[in-house]
């Protein structure tokens, strides 16, 4: 499980990267230079990404919390911060190209961030749980 989580924090700091240079050269090409959700991005996949991942490695060389039902809470917490990075995504780029949304679909990109969201903090708490039966 240490190397899954090791390889998983690779893998979002490329993410947060990836993103990081889309919101910069994207913003630029389209004479951006308002406040836009695409920076959120960024610091989102470095932080609930990379960062979140090198600590789950941290704690479970320190607690072994990890059980069968791990990856599964893994992957709920990858699809929750995936579905986030759409929300921010779908709004970043609605705000760079200026579009008028309906307050249907407004409501729509924002559900989906907050869906998004949800689940990533959901799957936090489980996991937070785990560690502390563990810890005691």
């Amino acid at each position: 499980m240490i190397k899954r989580f090791a390889n998983l924090a690779v893998s979002y700091a490329v993410i947060a990267m990836i993103f990081g240079v889309f919101y910069r050269e994207f913003t630029k090409f389209s004479h951006f230079s308002g406040q836009t959700n695409l920076a959120f991005l960024h610091i989102h996949y470095f932080l609930l990404g990379m960062f979140f991942f090198l600590a789950m490695m941290l704690a479970e060389k320190a607690l072994s919390f990890s059980d069968r039902n791990t990856g599964k809470l893994l992957t709920v917490y990858q699809v929750g911060l995936n579905v986030t990075g759409l929300g921010f995504l779908l709004r970043g780029l609605v705000q760079v190209w200026g579009t008028e949304l309906s307050r249907g679909m407004d409501a729509a990109i924002s559900g989906i961030a907050g869906i998004g969201h949800i689940l990533t903090g959901v799957c936090i708490i489980l996991l937070l749980l785990k560690m502390r039966k563990r810890a005691v």
